[in-house]
């Protein structure tokens, strides 16, 4: 084998623990000597040890003249456990096989420059795309403090996601809603608006099928008023936070008996928008939130875009036609009268899931992903 398939492994492991991780990255780690893999290993959870630290464990005195390999460079500084690459060097460990640098000030590049001190054979880069789309979230909040944001939409071909009437079940396919509830537990939290709260009461869990025990992301609203209701179906999830941002203009009993009843109540100011989205997510990225996922009406939606926080869209089209001028679109509110001021996007991925499409996109000028080529040069 050479030494992208022992990659591919790397990161098959690395994707076992997602959704539990944050908010450190997923990585996964393989130990290779005379052609076998003699030790396999992935970071659980957040405090627990890293990737590399299992695999050695499983190698043992094995390790001696072996080779690494490993999605994310391994860390080179003391934090909720001792650093990896200290532990590399002891082991004996002959050549390290890394995707991608860390793009952690903390870590990136000391790491690799603390084995190679070691004498030890170390080469970056290999499928280094694939290593940095395992962590695209944890890079983009790694360098901006802010989390990567990503929204989810399902509409008809016509682009409408419910009737008139606020009939929205079903517009896609089993398939469909199967791969958006694996999509939730990949996130740490979802957001919706209030709007969405009283029309629909859903328990925004993740209720996959295909994965044993999901992670259950907490639950963001954006309540301007405080007029969340104190027996809706999100409380009924209690292993999880709900985060509920308010508006100056909220009463100061909404705001008590949303406490009460287990939310986290923040305030932040108002503007044409809206709830201001600058002091959202800077309060997000203080508590940590890596990935958010938005599965908010056309305003919400909307409004983000129009402030450029959207790093991700995932966009599921069902194989129906409305036809309603007054039926709800997926997108609105933006009031744009120019094609050229248009939102372009870069399609990464489209798929069939059975007669349904998914599209995975990014903001075509402003991708918000992680520079591979800056990051590879360091």
């Amino acid at each position: 084998m050479i030494d992208t398939e022992y990659m591919k492994i790397a990161i098959d492991l690395a994707r076992k623990a997602t959704g539990y991780t944050s908010p450190n990255p997923l990585v996964g780690a393989v130990i290779v000597k005379g052609g076998q893999i003699i030790g396999r290993g992935y970071h659980h959870k957040a405090g627990t040890p890293h990737a590399e630290i299992h695999a050695l464990n499983e190698a043992g005195k094995e390790s001696k003249d072996a080779t690494l390999y490993v999605t994310l460079e391994p860390c080179s500084h003391y934090g909720r456990t001792p650093p990896c690459a200290k532990r590399v060097i002891e082991a004996g460990i002959r050549r390290v096989v890394i995707g991608t640098l860390d793009p952690n000030p903390l870590v990136s590049g000391k790491g690799v420059e603390l084995l190679e001190q070691a004498g030890i054979e170390v080469h970056v880069g290999v499928m280094a795309k694939a290593c940095a789309d395992l962590n695209e979230a944890f890079f983009y909040y790694i360098q901006k403090g802010k989390p990567f944001i990503t929204v989810k939409s399902a509409m008809t071909l016509d682009g409408k996601i419910a009737t008139r009437y606020g009939e929205s079940k079903w517009i896609t396919n089993d398939e469909a809603r199967i791969d958006s509830h694996e999509l939730r537990a990949n996130h740490d939290a979802i957001l919706v608006g209030i709007g969405t709260i009283l029309a629909d009461n859903p328990q925004l869990t993740c209720r996959s099928k295909t994965i044993k025990t999901p992670h259950q992301p907490d639950v963001i609203i954006l309540d301007s008023r405080g007029r969340t209701p104190s027996n809706a179906n999100i409380f009924t999830e209690t292993s999880r936070n709900i985060l509920i941002f308010v508006g100056p203009n909220s009463k100061l009993s909404d705001r008590q008996r949303l406490i009460d009843i287990g939310a986290d109540v923040v305030m932040v100011q108002e503007d044409t928008h809206g709830l201001c989205w600058t002091e959202i997510l800077e309060e997000l990225g203080k508590r940590q939130y890596v990935s958010v996922l938005i599965e908010g009406g056309a305003r919400i939606i909307s409004s983000y875009m129009q402030e450029q926080y959207i790093n991700k869209f995932v966009i599921y089209i069902g194989d129906k036609i409305m036809g309603d001028e007054f039926a709800l679109n997926a997108f609105s509110g933006s009031h744009l009268v120019h094609l050229s001021d248009s939102l372009s996007l870069a399609y990464e991925k489209v798929m069939l899931l059975g007669n349904n499409i998914k599209i995975i996109a990014y903001e075509k000028e402003r991708r918000g992903r992680l520079c591979l080529q800056e990051l590879l040069k360091k």
